[in-house]
């Protein structure tokens, strides 16, 4: 089955044909981050415009790279959310409209697990139960994978996510948008004992919370003049990553101690291509003797590859969609 996916939920417009959800035949990404560095930050009706523009371009470079056209396409896939409604609005419609008009089924996916279920493009053989850490710039959350469309959210985020987190330092500190990468490749050359950064929520294993933290790097940068950009960043990073990795041990520990013994650690989202969480979640995966699902770089940020496995997924499962189900902005991965 060829599957053709369409990816909008923020500022990526992306498209891709996976054939039987395992073997990528084409994987477009055009992103925005030129469009709204100057604001700080992803501007939704900007970003929902810009979609509108491309979509249709994007779809012909998939089928251009693939070798393919509209009619070798058996499903159509979008997602439906979590994200941005005016982006999501332009994506999932494509999706739909193209499924009409060749009289396919369309499926509408779900942002976050489309995130979680992308590790099974890149891993053989994957056993459930497994602990999923998600984290970008809109999530942050732990989830246990139970199955196939089986999910509890063990913890989240009660404020910032961690990716806003380091966006919103990397605008105190006087870097570019998007933050993430270059706090990170600045990290690598700093000081993470440099400044005793907060663990925010240390005591309670299912809440995250990074916007206390982003306060503290702000306070350090006043009363520290002197202080090397580079040890902020690695002594941020340090706090962020130990915090992610202590509610994802608390996962692990969770559900070995409900003897359904975990197989494996993975990460999803656009931080997962962080080089310091990557390799703390091996690390983690040492110390309890399992799997680390960790996916390539490109498959963390927003893409369609992953909506097409998980459409797939969900076509098994639930059928398709009909033509007139809507967006929605806040579908919890809990409400599946």
């Amino acid at each position: 089955m060829n599957i053709l996916s369409i990816e909008s939920s923020c500022d990526e417009m992306a498209a891709a044909i996976v054939k039987d959800g395992k073997i990528l035949k084409s994987s477009i990404v055009s992103s925005q981050i030129d469009l709204h560095k100057k604001y700080g930050g992803v501007v939704p009706e900007l970003a929902g415009r810009h979609h509108l523009e491309l979509v249709n371009n994007v779809v012909q470079s998939a089928l251009d790279e693939s070798g393919m056209v509209l009619a070798d396409i058996d499903l159509f896939a979008g997602t439906r959310g979590p994200g941005l409604a005016a982006a999501l609005l332009v994506g999932s419609t494509a999706a739909k409209s193209y499924a009409y008009a060749m009289g396919k089924d369309f499926v509408g996916v779900n942002h976050h697990e489309a995130h979680i279920l992308s590790v099974l493009l890149e891993h053989e053989n994957v056993e459930f139960p497994f602990v999923s850490l998600l984290v970008s710039g809109g999530h942050s959350m732990v989830v246990i994978v139970d199955g196939l469309g089986k999910y509890r959210v063990i913890g989240q985020t009660i404020d910032d996510a961690a990716g806003e987190a380091y966006d919103k330092v990397a605008r105190l500190i006087g870097l570019g948008y998007p933050g993430g990468p270059l706090i990170d490749k600045l990290a690598l050359q700093g000081n993470p004992k440099a400044f005793d950064f907060p663990r925010p929520m240390k005591d309670e294993p299912t809440k995250m919370s990074f916007s206390g933290l982003k306060t503290a790097v702000k306070y350090a940068l006043r009363d520290s003049e002197n202080a090397k950009i580079e040890d902020v960043c690695a002594s941020f990073q340090a706090a962020v990553i130990d915090s992610l990795i202590s509610k994802t041990r608390f996962a692990i520990n969770k559900l070995n101690s409900e003897k359904l013994k975990t197989t494996a650690v993975a990460i999803g989202g656009g931080v997962a291509a962080n080089s310091h969480l990557r390799s703390q979640v091996k690390t983690l995966s040492d110390e309890f003797s399992i799997r680390a699902l960790i996916p390539e770089k490109s498959m963390c940020t927003d893409n369609a590859v992953m909506i097409a496995v998980a459409g797939l997924i969900h076509y098994n499962l639930r059928g398709p969609d009909g033509l007139g189900v809507g967006i929605d902005p806040g579908w919890k991965i809990s409400d599946l």
